[in-house]
């Protein structure tokens, strides 16, 4: 008889995922958590962690030799069911591993779609997605066509940095010579060039089963990632009207968009613009996991769904090979705002109004999470925290500069 407990890895190299970890052990499985040797001593879900592995570096330091040496050596006693990646960065080392030992799962090349920023353009481009103009970096001659072609100003970006970090603003052809030099033989290749469309940003949070979005919802982010990440400031986000122009568009084009680079199971987060010049929704980019930023609890709040918990229900199923069933869903509206705060633990006590339903635990750093019936009044809200958590609370942190192709 087949044991009916499975047994789970699962990839971490940041401190995410203790939903996850603590609704996968809640189905009755055994689960394992390999993650960095710095984070040690975050208040991990312990108790809900049958054993937990270190690894020393973080992002794309963790020697891949090593860990698929110590998975291996942790598989000759017992039969590892599945191996699931929590962050971006770690991708690549699920499918790396899925791919060395023949685990199912998402392999390397699909995992390119899901991390590197150019495989993302080339991919969606093929399959008839729009996006805008863009560019690699490995050649001189279609450097040169694209800069001769394609109206500024342009976007320098790393090709697989989390977030909207690293990239840079670029307004001629010279200067665009200059960065790539900058860059240097070896790093050039890290990055690609796309044309700066502005718009407004959304991003699509939703859950896939069977090659099927079962659930998503869209929403804007009401100061771009870029934005925060080039000048500091407020992040805001919230989720938009359903079945508005836009929300139909934009989960139409998502539901393409998982289509086409193969997402079959689990959580994704998707990014897309409504550009102001043309009124065209375009790609940007996509993650086969969880938002960050604390989105998570912004979508449960409007949508009753938490993403991490039904992911790791979806994870379940797969190896057990049950059904998988939605919850009942929401649709009121929900919204975040969020700081790097100057304080150590900063006091939100004066931020009162019922609609406040959540407060960012994260050591320095200020932020809420408000939800409502009423669209409006989430929106009334996040400008009037943001007002406030600027006067009191904000500080801006140093961009760090991208230093491997991952």
């Amino acid at each position: 008889m087949e044991n009916p407990i499975k047994n789970f890895i699962c990839i971490s190299n940041y401190f995410k995922g203790n939903d996850f970890l603590i609704n996968l052990k809640k189905q009755g499985n055994r689960v394992y958590l390999v993650t960095s040797e710095k984070l040690r001593d975050k208040p991990w879900a312990f108790d809900y962690i049958d054993e937990i592995y270190f690894m020393t570096g973080q992002d794309v330091d963790w020697n891949l030799q090593d860990l698929l040496a110590g998975v291996a050596g942790l598989m000759r006693n017992r039969k590892i069911d599945a191996i699931v990646a929590l962050d971006d960065f770690d991708v690549e080392k699920a499918a790396y591993l899925r791919e060395n030992l023949r685990m199912p799962g998402m392999g390397q090349t699909t995992g390119r779609y899901f991390r590197d920023k150019l495989a993302m353009r080339m991919k969606a481009k093929d399959a008839g997605i729009a996006i805008p103009a863009f560019s690699p970096l490995f050649n001189d001659d279609e450097i040169n066509e694209f800069a001769d072609t394609v109206s500024p100003p342009w976007v320098l970006k790393p090709r697989s940095e989390a977030s909207a970090s690293g990239i840079m603003k670029v307004h001629s052809k010279d200067e665009l010579w200059q960065k790539i030099h900058e860059l240097g033989d070896e790093n050039r290749i890290k990055y690609l060039v796309e044309q700066f469309k502005p718009g407004a940003v959304f991003h699509c949070d939703g859950l896939n089963w069977l090659g099927k979005t079962l659930f998503s919802i869209t929403s804007q982010y009401l100061a771009t990632p870029m934005e925060i990440s080039q000048g500091g400031g407020i992040f805001r986000s919230a989720n938009i009207p359903y079945n508005s122009a836009d929300d139909k568009a934009i989960k139409k084009m998502n539901e393409q968009v998982m289509k086409a680079f193969g997402m079959q199971h689990g959580a994704n987060h998707t990014e897309f613009i409504k550009c102001d010049d043309d009124g065209k929704i375009y790609f940007l980019e996509t993650a086969s996991r969880v938002g960050g930023a604390h989105l998570a609890e912004m979508v449960e709040a409007a949508s009753g769904v938490n993403l991490w918990g039904e992911w790791a229900k979806i994870e379940d199923c797969l190896v057990k090979e049950k059904e998988y069933k939605l919850p009942t869903i929401k649709k009121e509206f929900a919204g975040i705002v969020l700081t790097l705060s100057k304080f150590e633990h900063p006091d939100l006590s004066s931020f009162s109004d019922p609609e406040v339903c959540f407060k960012v635990p994260l050591e320095y750093h200020a932020g809420l999470i408000v939800k409502s019936d009423n669209h409006a009044r989430v929106r009334e809200l996040l400008d009037n925290y943001a007002e406030r958590l600027i006067k009191d609370f904000a500080t801006v942190a140093q961009q760090q500069a991208v230093k491997k192709l991952h």
